[in-house]
This record gives C-alpha cells, structure tokens and sequence, in this order.
C-alpha cells in the first residue's frame, strides 16, 4: 500500500504545485472563484492538461438522472483522472470531504484532492477511491 500511496502522491504533485504557486500570489481569504481562475491560468502555464467546472451525470439503474454536477476540475495525468474540488473556507469541514467523495464515486473518478485556499496556511488533502471495495483512503 505504500508504494500505491507514493505513486498516487507522484500523480497529484503537479497540482498541488500550482496550487501552492496560486496561494503565494493571491494569498489568503479571497473568494473561492478567484482561487479557481487563477488556479486554471496556472494550470495553463504550467501545460497541466485539465477541464474546469467538469460536468458528470448519474446513472440510477441505468437511467441518466436529471442533475447534472460540476467538479472544479478535471485534471488529466497521463491515463490517470485527477478530481480537484477548490474551496475558500476558514477550515475544511466534513461536508467538503464528502462532497469530493461523492464526486469521486459518482464519476468513477479513482483521485481527489481538496484544496482550501483561505487560511493563511492552506490545506491540501488527497483521496484514492478503490472503486472494487468502495474505500476511501487518504494519501
């Protein structure tokens, strides 16, 4: 498990790093969409294929369900999916875990990050979704 942990730790490095770049210049307690601008023209000049406000469906026993949700990003990694939830809180907070988990296994998406970007020290905290068991592992 601990070399999965380091290889999923290499995948997610890229863009921790822009996000890390991003809250260097902006700094702390902006509005979350200012972080998540930034974060894509980051992502831009660093060649990080990505796809902001990424759109999924649900299927439900084979029928699309209406709602459609937005993950802040999709960032792509070679073959590997990247969910990347951006929040400005004053902490995170269990309903921001569960939503990334959610979209995370909604989507089929095996890695999350949650980035919070408002303290002065940001928190970063990094996901694997084993689709075969349903266990959510931090990284």
């Amino acid at each position: 498990m601990q070399d999965d942990k380091n290889a999923y730790k290499q995948l997610v490095y890229p863009v921790i790093g822009a996000c890390q770049e991003v809250h260097k210049e902006l700094g702390a307690f902006l509005n979350e969409y200012m972080y998540q601008d930034a974060l894509a023209i980051e992502m831009e000049i660093r060649q990080i294929p990505f796809f902001k406000e990424y759109k999924f469906v649900v299927d439900y026993k084979g029928h699309q369900i209406a709602h459609t949700h937005f993950a802040d990003f999709l960032v792509k990694n070679g073959n590997t999916d990247i969910l990347v939830e951006c929040k400005a809180v004053e902490h995170l907070a269990d309903e921001h875990r569960q939503q990334l988990w959610n979209y995370m296994r909604l989507s089929g998406i095996n890695i999350g990050v949650l980035y919070n970007f408002a303290p002065v020290y940001a928190q970063c905290e990094k996901y694997y979704y084993d689709t075969s068991t349903g266990r959510m592992t931090a990284f």
